[in-house]
């Protein structure tokens, strides 16, 4: 056995500790799931409806202790926490909605007799959860395969294990039938023996580069389905806008929200040349120095807490570094928060202008500030990226809006709003290095089921009329 612990990143207390799950104890919890399959696919809908509402109620009922936990082992502020609780409650009813509409069962009459749509479930489902969000980001993948009929293997990121074992809880106390939901603990071996296990279908959030290896291992198994959301270097281009302070709003929460730990955070500012764009800066800048960054249980409540880990901090400093080695100018340097452990790390803010730096995401509360000559360069530069999970337009005129939605490549798009808003009765996903066109959220009903074309006629008769070529006499 290999023991694990996750700590508190706002005080380097330990919140939980266990055993990583071994390559037979997965195959065991994939087996169970397995075995599971056939008769929760059969149950009635309306009895998956019935279970996944009993986990509703169970959530409700345990939101403040189960918030408190994953601000503990994530360090986000209580405030987010409870967000998320609610977010979780609410998706049961969203997929609920969205299994009716976009994978029910449909009937229409024709003269031979009728022709149905029917959605059938995949089998056995892996879900790997990151940690930024350890509760609404696997659960939108598990409730809806729940009401579509799969059965689930969960692993919890090893950055938030309790947040997976306090899922699991509440799965066992809505009274699921045995092996539907099976909870795997451990990093990155138990995730590899999870997909090594025979699974139908891989629903993950994390990383590109983890996604691109998922893609390279399943590219000879068509009928493991992949469900991949994988962040972005997402753009916010700022263009005739003339509320400086009100862009920055906008602007912070885009950036710094969640100490930058979403993935539909902008990591890319872009601004006009001159007057203009010195101007919102100046307003970011300011606006950036008065956020609070605290542990999760301060008074007043803190704008964000730390980032997941210590190690997470050096990694998002030393990409910062080599950013400035390259000669971004920096607008606001980062580094550790006063008298607070190490992952804590201040918002940070650079110009690249001119700059050739690495297309990557940076998970963390740093902003590229990119200047150009005009709103078409400002498009092109939003796209230059292999990325393309969220963007943002931020101005005054309503007709550059009708010209970046048109060139825009990106799942979520917003107009002045932070590229963060998002809802959960609508998609959530993105296309090249940020997912597989299987978006998330209202959409994951279609990656949850495939459909199946049925042309049905009451009783066998004769349709030796309809051939032609027949020979006669």
């Amino acid at each position: 056995m290999t023991r694990f612990t996750s700590t508190d990143p706002a005080t380097g207390e330990t919140v939980w500790d266990g055993d990583a799950a071994s390559p037979a104890q997965v195959q065991a919890a994939v087996d169970k799931a397995r075995a599971a399959f056939p008769g929760w696919a059969d149950r009635p809908r309306q009895d998956r409806v019935d279970a996944v509402k009993r986990y509703q109620a169970i959530l409700k009922d345990r939101a403040p202790q189960i918030a408190e936990a994953i601000s503990r082992e994530t360090g986000k502020a209580l405030w987010e926490t409870q967000t998320e609780l609610a977010s979780m409650q609410g998706k049961v009813d969203i997929s609920i909605r969205a299994y009716d509409e976009r994978t029910g069962e449909r009937t229409a009459q024709m003269a031979f007799g009728s022709a149905t749509l029917r959605h059938r479930p995949h089998g056995v489902a892996a879900v790997l959860g990151p940690f930024n969000f350890p509760g609404h980001l696997p659960n939108g993948h598990i409730v809806p395969a729940l009401l579509a009929g799969d059965t689930v293997v969960f692993k919890p990121s090893e950055e938030t294990p309790l947040a997976g074992e306090l899922m699991a809880e509440a799965f066992e106390a809505a009274d699921l039938p045995a092996g539907v939901v099976n909870v795997v603990q451990g990093g990155r071996d138990t995730g590899a023996a999870l997909l090594d296990a025979g699974i139908d279908a891989l629903m993950f959030t994390g990383s590109g580069a983890a996604g691109a290896h998922f893609r390279r291992k399943f590219a000879d198994d068509p009928h493991v389905i992949l469900a991949l959301e994988l962040g972005g270097n997402n753009p916010l281009v700022v263009w005739d806008a003339a509320d400086a302070e009100a862009v920055a709003g906008i602007v912070v929460q885009s950036a710094f929200i969640t100490t930058g730990q979403r993935c539909s955070c902008a990591r890319r500012l872009i601004l006009p040349e001159g007057p203009q764009g010195d101007a919102i800066v100046e307003a970011v800048a300011a606006l950036s120095d008065r956020l609070v960054f605290a542990p999760w249980n301060s008074s007043p409540e803190p704008y964000a807490g730390p980032l997941i880990s210590q190690k997470a901090a050096e990694a998002a400093l030393k990409a910062l570094q080599e950013r400035i080695d390259l000669g971004a100018r920096v607008i606001r340097a980062s580094g550790p928060v006063d008298n607070l452990p190490g992952a804590f790390v201040k918002p940070a803010i650079v110009d690249v202008t001119g700059i050739a730096v690495p297309d990557e995401e940076m998970f963390a509360p740093f902003l590229s500030v990119t200047r150009v000559g005009s709103f078409d360069a400002a498009v092109a530069e939003a796209n230059a990226t292999r990325y393309g999970l969220s963007a943002g337009l931020v101005s005054d005129d309503p007709a550059n809006w009708q010209r970046f939605i048109r060139r825009i490549r990106a799942g979520v798009v917003n107009f002045n709003r932070p590229t963060t808003g998002a809802a959960g009765d609508m998609p959530f996903g993105g296309l090249g290095s940020s997912g597989n066109h299987r978006p998330s959220a209202y959409y994951a009903a279609d990656y949850c089921a495939y459909p199946v074309a049925s042309f049905e006629a009451e009783a066998v008769r004769n349709i030796e009329g309809e051939i032609k070529g027949l020979r006669q006499g």
